[in-house]
This record gives structure tokens, C-alpha cells and sequence, in this order.
């Protein structure tokens, strides 16, 4: 397949940011190509159109199968997997934000609480303590609130940050919200 120029710059553009959320380069780079591509293609031609070797693309594409973000596909009269991702970017989205939440925010949560059902936190500093509960409680609230969020079907979640926007702005002006909000 060979890229147009505004595919080959969002595809790059996606490695490079996949790289600064924590993801290897040539990961984002495939899922950013499947996704543009829309349609299944198989490890050869994934390599080829991104100049990167085929084992470096089967090591991609199982980590991408980690996360639910790609699967395999079989064409027929071709005995080769494809592979192919969704195109819509709410489903999208939810995969990794699911993702995230297993990998990063449930096991912090799970530590947080270790911490606090352990006897030893007795003899911490009292606002050690208290910044331990503030957090899980942070982090728990912010999780059913994120999980309650993507539960809402795609148009209703747009309606919804339409209106969070427009309450936000309005909400802009009052100098008691805003004093310690960051520059706009």
C-alpha cells in the first residue's frame, strides 16, 4: 500500500505520540495505519508500507491483540492472518481507556488500599495518611466517574461534552473557579 502524504504524516504524528504516552513507535504506527487503511492487511504488507521488519510488526501486532485493539482475520482463499482494527473512535477510545484502567489505575488502587489496611500505616505521619485516603478516594471517584461516562452511547457522550464546554465557559468568569486553573 503506499501512503499519500497526509496518511504517512498522521500515521508518523501517531508513532510520535504514541511514544510519549508510554507505547512503542512502530505499535501506534500500525494501529494508526490499520485504522487509516480500514480494511484487513497482513503482516507483509504492514511492513512494507511502513519500512519496518516483519518480526518487529508480529512483536506490534500481539501487544496491539493485548490491548484488544487489533484482530485477526481471515480472508478467504487466503491462508494468511489479516489484520484489521475498528474505525470507530469511541470504540476505540473505551478499548484504551479499559486497558488503562487494568494496567495502570487498578493496580495503584489495589496499592493504595494495601497501604491503608496495613498496620504499619499507624506509624506514618498523620498527613501522609490522610494524602493516601485523599488519593484512593481521588482515583476511585474519578474511575466510576469515567466508567459511568462510557457507558452512554457515543452521540449522548458528545451532547454531554458539548454541554460540559458551555458550563465551563460560563463558569470561565467567575474569578473564585478560576483563580487556580491554569491559563486558557
Amino acid at each position: 500500500m503506499e501512503l499519500k502524504p497526509v496518511s504517512e504524516r498522521f500515521i508518523l504524528h501517531w508513532g510520535e505520540m504514541g511514544s510519549r504516552w508510554g507505547v512503542n513507535r512502530t505499535v501506534a504506527q500500525i494501529h494508526a495505519l490499520l485504522y487509516l487503511a480500514g480494511r484487513p492487511m497482513e503482516a507483509e504488507e504492514i511492513a512494507t508500507t511502513l519500512g519496518v521488519a516483519r518480526s518487529n510488526v508480529s512483536t506490534s501486532i500481539k501487544e496491539l491483540q493485548s490491548w484488544k485493539l487489533v484482530r485477526t482475520v481471515h480472508l478467504m482463499g487466503d491462508r494468511r492472518d489479516h489484520f484489521e482494527t475498528s474505525t470507530d473512535v469511541w470504540e476505540l477510545f473505551k478499548l484504551i481507556v479499559e486497558g488503562r484502567r487494568q494496567r495502570e489505575i487498578d493496580p495503584t488502587i489495589a496499592t493504595l488500599k494495601g497501604f491503608l489496611d496495613n498496620p504499619d500505616l499507624a506509624g506514618e505521619d498523620p498527613g501522609a495518611q490522610q494524602r493516601i485516603r485523599e488519593t484512593l478516594e481521588f482515583i476511585e471517584i474519578l474511575t466510576t466517574w469515567s466508567e459511568e461516562m462510557l457507558r452512554f452511547k457515543p452521540e449522548t457522550l458528545m451532547k454531554m461534552l458539548g454541554v460540559g464546554a458551555k458550563i465551563s465557559q460560563t463558569f470561565r468568569g467567575s474569578k473564585d473557579d478560576t483563580k487556580n486553573a491554569p491559563p486558557t
